[in-house]
């Protein structure tokens, strides 16, 4: 019980961490850096990083096979580079917490796949899970006044729920034979090496490690160096918080893991409040109540499923 409490406010910290990333990285998303660029120096200090803690603690672990490196490859470039690059062009367009709540209606996708894809039994509770997330999504986007949302911020936000669906269908095969945090590792290595062959290492905008950029919101007057907000990506937006699901984990499902990471939408919603100023209509609280209870159904009948 001490072991599950333990891993409950590790991952309660993980998404709190994982939604003040947005802040971050939607600085630096404002004319200093581009979605790609900046996804792409947060795959490559991931990797890094990862691969020296983990070279520290567990050095037999960095072994690859031939068989393994096509599914890794795969991982890193669709459910790895694929969903940061498409997250943070999606939070360049939009309001954080609500490219978020699309993005998380990955298990709705991930259930779909698994009824009309793999043929497996899907619980019924599965189609009012359906109907939850995109009733709640139609109140969110106030789809009677037109599209209010950014078209693009929004194909962004569904292109990242693909592939984090994605993510979690390849990971489970993965993982069943080789450790979560090393499947990590080789994840971010291998989107590094994605993004570094679209986009050469030599031609990154390295001035933007030196620009002063102005924090706003809260701390409006101040302003501090890119590398600081780079820094706070990687780490608190990326490494640590990863650290802290894997530890989670351990002791707890895999349905009760990811029921934790919807917390990332509301921690993200609130924090974009007080920074931003981000405010949402009473219809879309009320549509973003709806999309949360949606996913954790889905989630639910997606246990089930399998």
């Amino acid at each position: 019980m001490l072991k599950e409490r333990r891993s409950e406010i590790l991952l309660t910290i993980a998404a709190v961490m994982f939604a003040s990333n947005g802040i971050a990285s939607k600085l630096l998303l404002n004319d200093y850096i581009s979605a790609w660029r900046l996804a792409q120096v947060r795959s490559i200090s991931t990797f890094f990083i990862l691969a020296a803690y983990i070279a520290w603690r567990a050095p037999k672990t960095l072994r690859l096979t031939k068989r393994e490196i096509p599914r890794l490859a795969a991982l890193g470039t669709i459910g790895i580079a694929a969903v940061n690059g498409a997250y943070f062009l999606a939070i360049s367009r939009m309001h954080v917490s609500i490219a978020l709540l699309i993005e998380f209606t990955a298990p709705v996708w991930i259930v779909l796949y698994l009824r009309y894809v793999r043929k497996k039994h899907v619980p019924n509770e599965m189609w009012a899970a359906l109907f939850l997330a995109l009733l709640g999504l139609a109140f969110v986007a106030q789809v009677w006044q037109g599209l209010t949302l950014d078209g693009i911020g929004v194909l962004a936000a569904l292109g990242a729920a693909f592939a984090l669906a994605f993510f979690f269908l390849a990971g489970e095969g993965i993982t069943a034979q080789r450790d979560n945090q090393s499947v990590t590792m080789w994840g971010f290595g291998f989107a590094a090496l994605a993004w570094s062959l679209l986009m050469p290492i030599w031609t990154f905008p390295f001035d933007v490690f030196t620009v002063s950029i102005p924090l706003g919101g809260a701390l409006e007057g101040y302003n501090t160096s890119g590398w600081v907000l780079i820094l706070y990506v990687v780490f608190i937006g990326t490494v640590i918080p990863y650290l802290c699901v894997m530890n989670g984990l351990r002791n707890l499902s895999a349905s009760t893991t990811s029921a934790f990471g919807m917390l990332e939408p509301i921690f993200a919603g609130a924090v974009a409040w007080v920074w931003f100023g981000e405010s949402w209509t009473m219809i879309q609280l009320i549509g973003g109540v709806i999309v949360i209870a949606g996913i954790y159904m889905a989630d639910r009948a997606r246990s089930a499923a399998q």
